[in-house]
């Protein structure tokens, strides 16, 4: 199946690709006239529904476009805070714009408590079906920046699952096992590919 994934993120393109591609499907980022779709994110109550509207979207840009054999990928996540009260939440995107990663930091300091999580919802719609999958990553916040590689709030997250450094230290390889966005692909993945029993 060809996967065209509406995002303007090739970094969420290439990790989709690392996991869909080896099951024979094909990941490339969904592009009108050579230039990323151009999605209006609803400042929803929840990722999913953010995640929803913009298949909706997608589907009726490509109306007629796109031959059988082919879907649309869509997905949206979030950093969601428990000292904050889940904030930033499904405005990670638009916080992250304004305020950035030390704008986080700022509201965080002196709060001991900094446990998190980071969620992530895919949505892939073809031939009017919908398959949805969703994947998260426990972690805390860090009280400094550190590395460079990742994106978002990564230089600021540190996986539970990992060895203390933040998802901005770790290689893609490393990053794609604890991704809240891999786990949701992967999850896609088993609905594509059920696996034999």
């Amino acid at each position: 199946m060809e996967i065209f994934f509406a995002t303007s993120n090739s970094h969420k393109v290439s990790e989709a690709a690392a996991i869909l591609d080896p099951l024979g499907h094909r990941v490339q980022p969904l592009l009108l006239n050579g230039r990323p779709l151009e999605l209006v994110e609803p400042q929803a109550e929840g990722i999913e529904e953010v995640a929803r509207s913009k298949l909706e979207q997608a589907v009726e840009a490509t109306s007629g476009m796109l031959g059988s054999q082919t879907a649309i990928l869509v997905e949206d996540c979030g950093l969601f805070v428990d000292s904050l009260g889940g904030f930033p939440g499904p405005f990670s995107s638009y916080v992250e714009s304004t305020i950035g990663l030390q704008g986080i930091l700022s509201l965080m300091e002196g709060v001991e408590s900094r446990g998190a999580e980071y969620r992530a919802v895919a949505v892939l719609g073809f031939e009017g079906e919908t398959l949805r999958s969703s994947g998260a990553c426990k972690g805390v916040i860090s009280t400094t920046a550190s590395g460079s590689n990742g994106f978002g709030y990564d230089p600021i997250f540190v996986p539970e699952e990992g060895d203390g450094r933040t998802c901005g230290e770790l290689s893609p390889h490393e990053k794609s096992q604890v991704s809240h966005r891999a786990r949701a692909l992967k999850g896609l993945s088993e609905l594509l590919n059920p696996p034999s029993k």
